[in-house]
């Protein structure tokens, strides 16, 4: 199977709301389950079926979380030398020809991804067409919107 990167960031988010749900949330449900089947008919027990529904929840997330955690690749920028060139977890700061606006961007994994605070997938349409970019040049891409170019200002990695 293929590995997916994410960054030294990502992964660590990913290891600790795994220990939380087998440490906190998994125990909590548990004790739920106990305590509404201590109330009897467990038929109609509105509680219990509750209890159950959210146990199935966290014993999925933690299955989908442990299965990620073996394919990945985590890519930490600190150790990559790439030249001031435009990789996964760079952070880039572009200006839109169109309105002069700066946009800043960070190329993350999937699972990180959140373009309210600027953090891009590396599959999205942007970061495909940046990834091997250095500063200076100019991004054109397919946009939902559009065509779109973008001028490289600068490339960090943070």
């Amino acid at each position: 199977m293929n590995k997916v990167p994410v960054t030294v960031h990502g992964h660590e988010l990913l290891l600790a709301e795994l220990k939380r749900l087998k440490s906190v949330d998994r125990p909590t449900v548990i004790k739920s389950i106990a305590e509404a089947r201590a109330h009897g008919d467990l038929k109609e027990n509105a509680e219990y079926h509750a209890a159950k529904e959210q146990q199935g929840f966290i014993e999925g997330r933690i299955k989908e979380i442990e299965g990620k955690l073996s394919n990945l690749q985590v890519v930490d920028l600190t150790s990559v030398d790439a030249k001031g060139r435009i990789v996964f977890g760079s952070t880039v700061e572009l200006l839109d020809e169109a309105t002069g606006k700066e946009i800043i961007y960070t190329i993350v994994g999937e699972d990180e991804a959140d373009i309210k605070v600027g953090k891009i997938s590396y599959t999205s349409p942007i970061a495909r067409a940046l990834i091997g970019k250095n500063e200076g040049d100019v991004v054109n891409f397919s946009a939902p919107g559009g065509e779109r170019q973008y001028e490289v200002i600068e490339v960090r990695y943070v």
